[in-house]
């Protein structure tokens, strides 16, 4: 007489990948994690409404622009109110953040509103401070955003605006006339100011990357040293 085997249990690991499918599912419709995709999936409206260089045009694409940076501020608030932050929303949300402000910067490089080689050093800082920031994870090391980087940011956000907008406008604040400001010129001038500390933040970057690679090293140094000298007592 024959016995009937059990069926044979899923192997542990495809039981992971199986976990780790669901998971990254669940992150994915969470949200936070939706708000940043919808920033994302905003990017093509963006540029459609800045190509078409009216200034209608570029006020919608201005406000487009505008709803993309609230959102960037609210999922990362409601990420950590709601208990949801996720490697996924780790991932897209600096993603979002760099595509579509080097998308607009270098959309705007033929329309005249930004020379080139502002984009090229703007967009050289944010790969190699992306990369410097990948490899301090591998290593353990976290770097959090100073104060130099959290002024790029702001700096940048309003001069892209600003360019954005792109057409004289007769302004007035608090009761006073300014007259008829260029706002081109007033994003450039922003976006300059945003270049000084975007260098800063980057050199600021690469000094705490050495003094942590340096702190490990040495507590690495330290443990070594002295499990040797445990060793030579107990001998």
């Amino acid at each position: 007489m024959t016995q009937d085997l059990p069926p044979k249990a899923p192997s542990r690991t495809a039981q992971d990948r199986k976990e780790h499918r669901r998971t990254l599912a669940q992150d994915a419709v969470n949200l936070p994690n939706l708000l940043t995709m919808f920033r994302i999936v905003m990017i093509p409206v963006f540029l459609v409404l800045l190509d078409r260089q009216t200034p209608v045009a570029c006020f919608w694409a201005a406000l487009v622009y505008t709803l993309a940076a609230l959102t960037d501020a609210l999922d990362g608030y409601l990420a950590r109110r709601m208990g949801v932050v996720s490697v996924l929303g780790k991932f897209l949300d600096p993603l979002a953040d760099k595509l579509i402000v080097m998308a607009g910067l270098v959309w705007m490089v033929p329309m005249g509103r930004i020379p080139a080689w502002v984009v090229v050093v703007l967009l050289g800082r944010e790969i190699s401070v992306t990369g410097l920031r990948s490899v301090a994870a591998n290593s353990g090391v976290v770097i959090s955003a100073g104060r130099e980087g959290k002024t790029k940011t702001a700096l940048q956000m309003i001069g892209i605006i600003a360019l954005v907008l792109g057409y004289p406008y007769h302004l007035s604040y608090l009761g006073i006339d300014l007259g008829v400001v260029d706002l081109v010129h007033v994003g450039r001038m922003l976006v300059y100011l945003s270049l000084v500390f975007s260098v800063a933040s980057a050199a600021q970057y690469l000094h705490l990357f050495g003094q942590a690679v340096e702190a490990k090293d040495s507590k690495h140094r330290d443990t070594s040293v002295r499990d040797v000298s445990a060793h030579a007592q107990e001998d």
